[in-house]
């Protein structure tokens, strides 16, 4: 079975993810009783409305990939889907924003101070998950990732009002906020199966490039998606004056008339708000886009030759699926 192809895909990872669900399930009964009914009802709602777990997943394969089938993984995984969910309540604060794949976001339906403490509750958890199923090693690689998350909000907050931002500015702000996530996600599987220091370095290469890869698309949706597939408006990123990569590259392209009337646009929150269309045709214009889903392609292969060397000492299963996901990370429609 080709994995590349995006049906067969989601075939193969279906029974994963549903049995993901039924990790996540089970541990958050076992301490329904010590928790707030409000809280409970909370990250019912905001951690089963879908969402890929695409962490949780690469946690999972990277252990089999290391030739470790011991279910404890599991339960190490669903801390990768926790640390999200609590960061997708605490971004959808900071952006005031009231939808969430498709329905009202968490602070919009429950309000921003349940929300915020619903996250750190979540946050609190996955980090007791780690230090029970990975030990010192995992939770000190899951506390510097969670470090480096806060650090890449921190970063993006300074470059909030800089629009001339350069491609490293870009790479820096969504290591922390994305990339370190998921390779720390494939890591420590391989750290779980007690890999050798090779494939341990292997899987985190894999892992962060998927990222880096995975926040460009989504810049790319931004302005190119389906609202009803993404579940969120198109040009949230530029009414929030976001510099993503299309932007960056086409202020970078632009000459002079054309940079000017792009500078004027950001700094004016209500006309960021009303030119999408303009902006977006300034990008087409300078091939904002067409450069940026460049680099995600450049990024994927990188990702694959990492993977590449482990074919020949991993789990064939999850060395196909995982070459699946890269494939599908750069072909995504939401």
């Amino acid at each position: 079975m080709d994995v590349r192809n995006d049906m067969d895909l989601k075939q193969r990872l279906a029974e994963e993810t549903l049995k993901i669900d039924r990790i996540m399930r089970d541990d958050l009964a076992a301490i329904t009783d010590t928790l707030d009914p409000q809280l409970a009802e909370i990250l019912e709602y905001g951690l089963f409305a879908g969402g890929k777990r695409v962490r949780p997943l690469l946690t999972i394969l990277a252990a089999r990939m290391c030739g470790n089938e011991d279910n404890g993984v599991y339960n190490l995984a669903i801390a990768f889907e926790y640390l999200h969910g609590a960061t997708l309540f605490h971004d959808d604060v900071i952006d005031r924003a009231d939808t969430r794949r498709g329905r009202p976001s968490v602070q919009k339906q429950f309000g921003a101070v349940a929300a915020i403490l619903a996250g750190d509750f979540l946050h609190a958890h996955s980090m007791a998950l780690v230090g029970e199923f990975a030990g010192v090693d995992g939770l000190s690689l899951f506390s510097q990732v969670t470090r480096s998350m806060v650090d890449g909000e921190f970063l993006q907050l300074r470059n909030a009002s800089n629009f001339n931002q350069s491609e490293e500015d870009y790479f820096l702000a969504i290591s922390g906020k994305t990339a370190l996530l998921i390779g720390a996600a494939c890591e420590l599987g391989a750290l779980f199966a007690r890999a050798q220091p090779g494939q341990q370095s292997a899987l985190k290469t894999y892992g962060i490039s998927l990222g880096y890869a995975f926040q460009i698309i989504d810049d790319l949706l931004d302005y190119q998606g389906d609202a009803q597939l993404t579940g969120k408006g198109l040009g949230n990123d530029l009414c929030e004056g976001k510099m993503t990569l299309p932007l960056i590259t086409t202020m970078q392209r632009a000459d002079a008339a054309d940079k000017q009337w792009l500078v004027k646009t950001l700094e004016n929150q209500l006309q960021r708000q009303q030119k999408l269309s303009q902006v977006t045709s300034m990008i087409e214009k300078y091939d904002g886009f067409g450069a940026a889903r460049n680099k995600a392609s450049d990024i994927i292969n990188k990702a694959l030759d990492a993977l590449s060397r482990l074919k020949q000492q991993s789990n064939q299963q999850s060395f196909e699926i995982l070459h699946g996901l890269a494939h599908y990370v750069l072909n995504r429609s939401n």
